[in-house]
Order: structure tokens, then C-alpha cells, then sequence
């Protein structure tokens, strides 16, 4: 047999092509791109289930802030803030989220008695109890600005008065709990950011660029006086009918002997901002809180000022004092006893 036979006849032994390989090798080859495409397929329509319960969220958030304080009778504080939160802080620390008809942030909170309680914030939202804030509702006919509606704080007096002040120059009162609500003011260009409420129906006002203003509720009059300030002033406190204090932006700090008609700039020692002042009755002191962690306390003759904590530079926009102590809170909420800061946590 020649060479060229021998080599015909190897050819021959070696077996065609079956018809089912070509369809194997196209399946190897569009396996991995299967694989991918069930796998995006997969993480855009189908969504994990949870195994057992699910897990409630923690009361109190890292990420939550806190603008509003009062006190109960009992003891308990309730602090208001973003997310429309209301939180219940008992006595010995158990923190309990109340249940609320808001998500809008609650700027300031302010309780009567055991039972009402009032609380108002952003866009407007003014909320009330009757039950010492176990549930809330939300008032309806709460007047409007087509500019803004956000009411940075709300003060309460004798019978259900309450005057809650905001932008757009809102001055809104209630005489029955929260529940109704009308203005007091026009709505003008400027934002009140805080008021006392005086004897006899006296009213105290400060708000951007340094204005005050004195009000009276029973005969519908307004007088604006002069300020020493040109600082937005972010907060007002009397310790009685003629003694006052108003502390803002830049450090701005001043006084009143005289029920709000003369005011005098005070220096406490720190040029941050300051967003609240408060009279400490147990020591006969005035106390500032602000930026950066940073206090000041003291009276007509001396101030010392200082840090709550090295490790704290959070800001505070409100205080509120209680026996043995003081609770802060803004970017977080905590106790200070003049001492030692503790931090509330989650």
C-alpha cells in the first residue's frame, strides 16, 4: 500500500463531526453570559424577604437633632426635633419615641400641665395633646405665608395662651391649648425668632438684625425699640416681669432691667454664636448655650464660660433647666451639672 493509501486510510478511521456536538460547544460558549444575565436579572426584580421579625429602629438616632425641651410634672422631659420626633426621657434615662402625624422637623416644645402640651416647626406644623404627649394631633387652620411658614418657637402663659413665632414675621396665638390658632402681627419681611410673655399681657419680641418689639395683648399695640445689636438675637428669657436677657448671633448677649424698654450689651466671654439663655433659679445665674459645646454663666458682676466636653464640640439651641442639672440639645442631647456633660445615647 503506498504512503498516499496509508495516510486515505488514517483519514478514514478518524470519525466526522457528530451532528449534536456543534450545539454542545454553542452552549459552553453562552453559559458564562447566561450566568450574568440571570444574576442582573435577579438584582433588579427580586427583593430579599426578612427572616423572622423585623427589627424595630432604635427611639433615639445617631443621626437625629434636636431643637425643642420641656419638662413634665412628673419629671420626664420631652425633646422635640427632626423627622417630626418626639421623645419621652424619663427620670432615670428610658428614652420612648411618641407617636406623631408629622415628619416635619418640630423646632421648639412647651408643656402646661400634666396634660396639654404644644409643640410647632417647620412648614407651618403646630402640634397639641391633650394626654401629656401620649398622642398628638395636628391643628388645621394654622395661618399661612405664601413666602414660608417655618415657627422657630412657641412660649405658653396662664388658661391655654400660647404665642408661637416664626418667618415672614409670624406671631400666632392660641387661647385654647393649641388647638386654634390666629395671627397677632401682619406678615412682614423679618423672622421673630423668640417671645416672653409678661405680666398683665405684656409681650417681649427679638428676631433678625437685632429688632425688638413690645407688644400688649389687650390693647393690640406695638412699639419697636431701640437695640444696641445689629446681631440676629436667637433667643429670650425673664426671670421676672423686669428682668431679661436676649443672647444671638456673633455672641451677642444683652440685658433688661426695665421689662424690655432699655437694653444694655453684656460681655460673657464668647464671641460664638449663642442660640439660648436661661435663669437658673437654684444658683441665681443666667446660662448660654450655643456653638462648638461652648457655655457662659454668670450675673450682673461676673461670667465664667468654658466647654462641656474637649471630646464635644456640638452646637445646642436649647436649655432647659431641672433639679440638679441642666438638658441640652441640638446636634445631640445630653446633661450638664456644671461639671460633667453626659451625653444621652442611642
Amino acid at each position: 500500500m503506498s504512503n498516499l493509501s496509508t495516510h486515505e486510510h488514517i483519514l478514514t478511521q478518524v470519525p466526522a463531526p457528530s451532528r449534536g456536538a456543534r450545539p454542545l460547544k454553542l452552549i459552553v460558549m453562552l453559559l458564562p453570559w447566561t450566568i450574568i444575565a440571570a444574576l442582573l436579572w435577579a438584582g433588579l426584580f427580586i427583593h430579599p424577604q426578612p427572616v423572622g421579625g423585623t427589627v424595630a429602629a432604635s427611639a433615639l438616632e445617631r443621626r437625629d437633632q434636636f431643637y425643642g425641651l420641656a419638662e413634665l410634672p412628673g419629671g420626664a422631659v420631652l425633646a422635640s426635633g427632626s423627622y417630626g420626633k418626639i421623645l419621652s426621657i424619663s427620670r432615670d434615662g428610658q428614652i420612648r419615641r411618641l407617636s406623631t402625624p408629622t415628619r416635619n422637623t418640630l423646632q421648639d416644645i412647651a408643656v402646661w400641665d400634666a396634660e396639654h402640651a404644644v409643640a410647632v416647626g417647620n412648614d407651618g406644623v403646630i402640634l397639641f395633646s391633650l394626654d401629656g404627649g401620649l398622642h398628638w394631633n395636628q391643628a388645621t387652620d394654622v395661618p399661612r405665608s405664601g413666602t414660608a411658614n417655618k415657627l422657630n418657637r412657641v412660649r405658653i402663659g396662664a388658661q391655654g395662651l400660647a404665642i408661637a413665632t416664626g418667618e415672614m414675621g409670624a406671631v400666632l396665638i392660641s387661647r385654647d391649648f393649641g388647638r386654634h390658632w390666629q395671627r397677632l402681627r401682619d406678615e412682614e419681611d423679618v423672622a421673630w425668632n423668640d417671645v416672653a410673655i409678661l405680666d398683665n399681657g405684656q409681650l417681649v419680641l427679638v428676631g433678625e438684625f437685632g429688632r425688638v418689639l413690645l407688644g400688649n395683648l389687650e390693647t393690640g399695640q406695638w412699639r419697636e425699640v431701640e437695640s444696641p445689636l445689629s446681631s440676629s438675637l436667637m433667643a429670650l428669657t425673664f426671670r421676672d416681669a423686669q428682668h431679661g436677657m436676649a443672647v444671638g448671633l456673633e455672641g451677642a448677649v444683652m440685658e433688661t432691667r426695665d421689662g424690655g424698654q432699655h437694653w444694655d450689651v453684656i460681655d460673657v466671654g464668647l464671641r460664638d454664636h449663642l442660640f439660648d439663655v436661661a435663669w437658673l433659679q437654684e444658683q441665681g445665674v443666667w446660662f448660654v448655650t450655643g456653638a462648638l459645646g461652648r457655655w457662659a454663666s454668670g450675673d450682673a458682676k461676673s461670667w465664667q464660660s468654658g466647654t462641656l466636653d474637649a471630646q464635644n464640640l456640638s452646637w445646642h439651641v436649647r436649655a432647659l433647666p431641672v433639679a440638679g442639672g441642666i438638658w441640652l440639645a441640638g446636634a445631640d442631647i445630653g446633661r450638664w451639672d456644671g461639671k460633667v456633660w453626659s451625653l444621652l445615647k442611642p
